[in-house]
């Protein structure tokens, strides 16, 4: 992985325009969902369209991610091959055994307690060490009991920056918004930076706020190189 080029996640995408923005921004990675009664869920079909889309745009093309969790495995890799997509990311309890079964690439979404501090997190740290020592991304993202996938919400910053100076790389999500984007990257310099609801406006992708989060993200990026 490369430590000197933090990496942005646009996720949640529904729509091949929204997608085509966000690749012409420079987003890395473009995440769809396709965990079952989510609102941003996207059918296969819809995600095909988007990644065909994407891909056929004559521009430079992110990796295309599908989000998924507690799924069978027959389901999840049934959707790579139909979509064509690049990774998965893992919002549940899957395990590393699990992820090995998928043959692609994995983001395995790591969820930190509301109440996690830097003294007393051994489980974060235990989980994001099992994943990322057989290879796997992986995401920090706020714990709320009985949500699957982003939340939106922020924890303690502080068990992320721990985790970054032990030089663990992941992507950071919960809570990031193109105001505090940059804050979160001086602080933590995370390997990337994932967000969802942070570029939307009333539920929707707003083209302004996916624009303004890549530039800021980039700009701290620089300064704390």
């Amino acid at each position: 992985m490369d430590s000197d080029y933090l990496k942005v996640k646009i996720c949640g995408i529904r729509a091949l325009d929204d997608a085509l923005v966000a690749a012409e921004a420079g987003a890395d990675y473009i995440g769809m969902v396709f965990v079952p009664e989510r609102r941003r869920r996207v059918s296969p079909q819809d995600a095909k369209v988007i990644v065909d889309g994407v891909r056929g745009s004559g521009g430079v093309v992110p990796k295309m991610v599908g989000l998924f969790a507690d799924q069978s495995a027959e389901e999840v890799c049934g959707i790579i091959d139909y979509c064509g997509l690049d990774l998965v990311q893992l919002c549940g309890e899957e395990t590393v055994k699990y992820a090995g079964e998928l043959g692609c690439d994995v983001i395995k979404v790591v969820h930190v307690a509301e109440s996690a501090t830097v003294d007393d997190d051994a489980g974060t740290v235990s989980r994001v060490k099992e994943f990322s020592g057989l290879g796997h991304l992986v995401t920090l993202d706020r714990l709320v009991e009985g949500f699957q996938g982003g939340t939106g919400q922020c924890f303690d910053w502080g068990v992320a920056a721990s985790l970054s100076l032990a030089g663990h790389p992941f992507l950071l999500a919960g809570g990031l918004t193109p105001k505090n984007v940059a804050e979160a990257i001086i602080t933590i310099a995370p390997w990337g930076v994932d967000v969802s609801s942070g570029v939307e406006t009333d539920g929707n992708k707003d083209h302004g706020k996916i624009r303004q989060f890549l530039i800021n993200a980039r700009t701290a990026a620089g300064k704390s190189l």
